[in-house]
């Protein structure tokens, strides 16, 4: 094959449907439908809700990517397609999908960790070389990486309970503010005084990279209903202020775990060290500018995708793909879909795990 590999991507393991044509580094289409206005009513995602507007939308999301790249689908020479973690209805409706198609069409099937997808976008965007230092941080993840190949992963630390943006999610929740969390807590920050609450910073009182979200949100909800006994209900400006404490507790404990995880990097010796983060919360530019003050002082390369490759999107499972298939690493159509998988199957569970094992 004189050419890169023409890579059918396919993700639905959450919230938003996914379809993308991805060769080599070149994305050719990128098609995301999202859910929003399905969950809006219900102050979080409802699994059964996403799962059927997978089914409902996914074969619209291929053929939308590619009449977008001008690609047949017989042309296409693998598919990659998320099968876990996540939601399980909706991985499940990716899955079968992709199979149909594998099967159909003759051409090789290809399971993608979504996380993976999360940790190799750097790769896609920027050309990282390996090994580099990996900050995912979303929704339903936060965890410092070593990524050292398309299936290498070491884990340095994690949350132990609540993911950052489900602490976002949380937060704009308690404080009547529109879903999907992230922004809104964001934009509301901007107006307000980070210093008027100080809200905890946990676990930095402990060696290591592992973090603890779930308390903030308590804290959070504690000073709303103290200030809504004393004065009869929240401003404005107490929304904005009380988000931008909540954003820099968050900003301060990913910036000092960070920097935890850097030095454990770096005696690794990497031949080009960086930093990468990727997910959705890498979208809040509080966070990225930290960061990337963080690598300045500590002499690695920052890297953060573009936003619309921070959240999820088939264009990173269409890459991680075709990273695999370039190991010669295929599925079959035993492929299962997954909602709890790991990216470093050595390391032990994180606290809170659950019964079916580590979900990261």
């Amino acid at each position: 094959m004189d050419r890169f590999p023409l890579i059918l991507g396919i993700e639905s393991s959450c919230d938003d449907t996914a379809a993308a044509l991805v060769s080599g580094r070149q994305v050719l289409s990128s098609v995301v439908m999202g859910q929003n206005a399905l969950h809006a009513d219900f102050g979080g995602v409802v699994p059964e809700i996403a799962a059927r507007a997978h089914a409902e939308r996914l074969d619209l999301c291929v053929e939308q990517a590619l009449q977008e790249a001008g690609v047949p689908l017989q042309e296409i020479d693998a598919i990659a397609v998320t099968a876990g973690p996540g939601l399980i209805g909706g991985v499940l409706s990716g899955v079968m999908l992709a199979k149909g198609l594998s099967a159909g069409l003759g051409k090789p099937l290809i399971g993608v960790n979504h996380l993976a997808g999360h940790a190799l976008t750097p790769r896609l965007t920027d050309g990282l070389v390996f090994p580099y230092l990996m900050l995912l941080v979303s929704g339903g993840h936060c965890q410092f990486l070593t990524v050292s190949g398309p299936q290498a992963f070491t884990r340095l630390g994690g949350t132990i309970d609540d993911a950052p943006g489900e602490a976002f999610d949380k937060t704009a929740r308690i404080l009547g503010l529109p879903q999907p969390g992230g922004p809104s807590v964001e934009a509301a920050a901007k107006q307000g005084d980070e210093k008027r609450f100080r809200f905890p910073r946990p676990l930095l009182d402990r060696d290591g990279c592992d973090m603890s979200f779930s308390g903030l949100k308590t804290a959070i909800l504690r000073q709303r209903d103290a200030l809504i006994a004393e004065q009869g209900g929240l401003t404005g400006q107490d929304r904005a202020d009380l988000c931008a404490g909540f954003q820099a507790a968050v900003r301060d404990v990913l910036t000092e775990k960070t920097r935890r995880a850097i030095a454990l990097y770096q005696g690794e010796n990497p031949v080009k060290p960086a930093l990468a983060v990727a997910g959705g919360v890498a979208a809040n530019m509080a966070l990225r500018g930290a960061l990337e003050t963080l690598c300045a002082q500590t002499g690695l390369t920052f890297t953060a995708p573009p936003l619309r490759l921070c959240t999820d999107n088939a264009a990173m499972i269409a890459y991680a793909g075709s990273e695999l298939f370039a190991l010669g690493e295929t599925s079959d159509m035993t492929l299962a879909a997954r909602p709890r998988w790991p990216l470093d199957k050595r390391a032990a569970p994180l606290v809170g795990s659950g019964k079916k094992g580590a979900k990261a």
